[in-house]
């Protein structure tokens, strides 16, 4: 692996008042694919791609990305939470795409290779981490539909804070039923660009009626799908559920570690489709006592209120459910290594 250092480094910011994906540390791992196979892994400074005009995945939207993170254990020891798994994510959303894969051992092995470079930018502060962006562009200089036949991969890497400005506090949620993020057999289930474009109006109209994120439902607005920065989950009559993954919506690493940990707890979880209106049905006859996100920014995000059709329904009082606190909390005690990982998800920076 080729390692050209930046020669002078970047002030870092306030570890602090971090927020979500505002800085960038120094250095970022590249490699571009052509003529079939993929080029040396090179870490480089942080900088600016120089792109055509009429490179592909400006015009035909070839990209995909994922994300994970490190955090600085209390005895300043780095990990790294199931970075395998989103890797090999990562190749299921390039063989929807039609893009190249790339060797998982190999990129992993870069990742950390950047992460003992750029050490000094992990935050130590409570409930912040070193986020870890992977992605993939298509890069032919060329117009047609097709897939193109160069790509660049690329990591780079910003401490962050909390997603949520208010951290644990729950969130506004507010049920679509106007727009689709995406059907079954399409790209729901992968991490392509495309899907967050489709996403960013029902965003927005949610924003401008004070709501924080939209739930998605499916294409005939009956089942209950995703939200948009995180899968989500209900508590009804003390059962954990969670919508099937059917094809539409992300398999989310946490998604799957929230299952497991409550598979582990003796605390009962289904998997399954859920109607829209069996989540309604339960909140008014009071047996919908908790409702939560999970993914990588923000772990576990509790949902104290969902919006739907006109009628703002109060969950748990507003406040975070005893599920949620201790999901979050074991979950966030494995990745800071505070508890014993039983599950071989952590991985230890050396």
């Amino acid at each position: 692996m080729k390692i050209t250092k930046i020669n002078i480094k970047k002030e870092k910011p306030d570890f602090s008042k971090l927020g979500f994906g505002k800085y960038f540390t120094d250095h970022m791992l590249v490699t571009d694919y052509a003529n079939g196979k993929w080029s040396e892994l090179q870490i480089v400074p942080y900088d600016r791609f120089s792109v055509a005009p009429c490179m592909a995945s400006l015009h035909y939207g070839q990209g995909i990305f994922e994300g994970l993170k490190a955090y600085k254990t209390d005895n300043g020891t780095t990990t790294l939470f199931r970075p395998l798994d989103n890797l090999e994510r990562m190749n299921r959303s390039a063989q929807r795409l039609c893009m190249p894969q790339i060797d998982v051992k190999i990129v992993s092995d870069g990742i950390k290779e950047l992460l003992k470079i750029d050490e000094d930018w992990i935050p130590s502060l409570p409930g912040t981490s070193l986020y870890i962006r992977p992605t993939m562009i298509a890069t032919e200089e060329v117009l047609g539909v097709h897939p193109s036949k160069s790509y660049k991969f690329f990591v780079i890497l910003s401490p962050v804070g909390s997603y949520y400005a208010n951290g644990l506090a729950p969130t506004k949620i507010l049920v679509e039923q106007e727009y689709v993020r995406a059907p079954i057999g399409g790209t729901g289930a992968t991490k392509c660009m495309g899907n967050y474009a489709a996403s960013l109006l029902a965003g927005e109209k949610a924003n401008r009626k004070g709501y924080d994120q939209a739930l998605w439902l499916d294409v005939d607005h009956k089942y209950v799908e995703e939200v948009g920065a995180m899968n989500i989950f209900f508590v009804i009559d003390g059962i954990v559920k969670t919508p099937a993954l059917v094809g539409s919506i992300l398999p989310g690493i946490t998604r799957d570690s929230v299952l497991k940990l409550l598979k582990k707890n003796g605390i009962p979880a289904e998997e399954t489709r859920i109607l829209i209106s069996e989540v309604y049905d339960a909140y008014r006859a009071g047996t919908l006592t908790e409702a939560f996100g999970s993914g990588t920014a923000a772990v576990i995000s509790p949902v104290g209120v969902l919006g739907y059709r006109g009628e703002d329904l109060i969950i748990n009082k507003n406040k975070i459910g005893p599920i949620s606190k201790q999901l979050y909390d074991e979950l966030t005690g494995i990745q800071y290594a505070r508890i014993k990982d039983e599950f071989g998800w952590v991985q230890y920076l050396k």
